[in-house]
């Protein structure tokens, strides 16, 4: 196990993660707490391909990969803490439920992904996660979901 208070730079990340671009949505995972609780960082950059439709003239993330960002920042924290590097960890989606948008999220943005787990143990394949999004102090989006670790 590692020592509480861990975290990812984009390197470990990759190395946890199956994700990449366009769909490596986290830069950067601190102040991780063991499986209990983490922060995912984004920065949100107009040369994001979502941003070419989604919409023309007025830029705004979508929702859906907010809540992405959030899970993948779950599956960093699980993975550094469980030591998951270069072990081709896969996650999937399960469930999404509670999901909320507050406030539009747009290029220049740094999104702040606070995650907590609400039920899962390490061993464990279902775990269930809640978490909020927020820019400058800001909620962005909030939800809760379950996914399952393939481990």
């Amino acid at each position: 196990m590692t020592s509480p208070r861990a975290e990812a730079d984009i390197q470990l990340i990759q190395r946890i993660l199956p994700h990449r671009y366009p769909f490596l949505l986290v830069d950067r995972v601190v102040d991780i707490d063991g499986t209990q609780s983490a922060l995912g960082i984004k920065n949100v950059t107009m040369n994001e391909p979502h941003f070419q439709g989604h919409f023309p003239g007025l830029p705004i993330m979508p929702g859906v990969t907010i809540i992405e960002a959030m899970a993948q920042t779950a599956a960093v924290m699980v993975g550094v803490t469980l030591e998951m590097a270069d072990k081709d960890m896969k996650v999937y989606f399960m469930a999404i439920d509670k999901a909320k948008f507050r406030r539009k999220v747009v290029p220049g943005d740094v999104l702040e992904m606070r995650i907590g787990t609400l039920r899962g143990k390490p061993g464990g394949k279902v775990w269930r996660f809640g978490g909020v999004a927020s820019v400058d102090g800001e909620m962005a989006a909030e939800c809760e979901f379950t996914a399952m670790m393939d481990l």
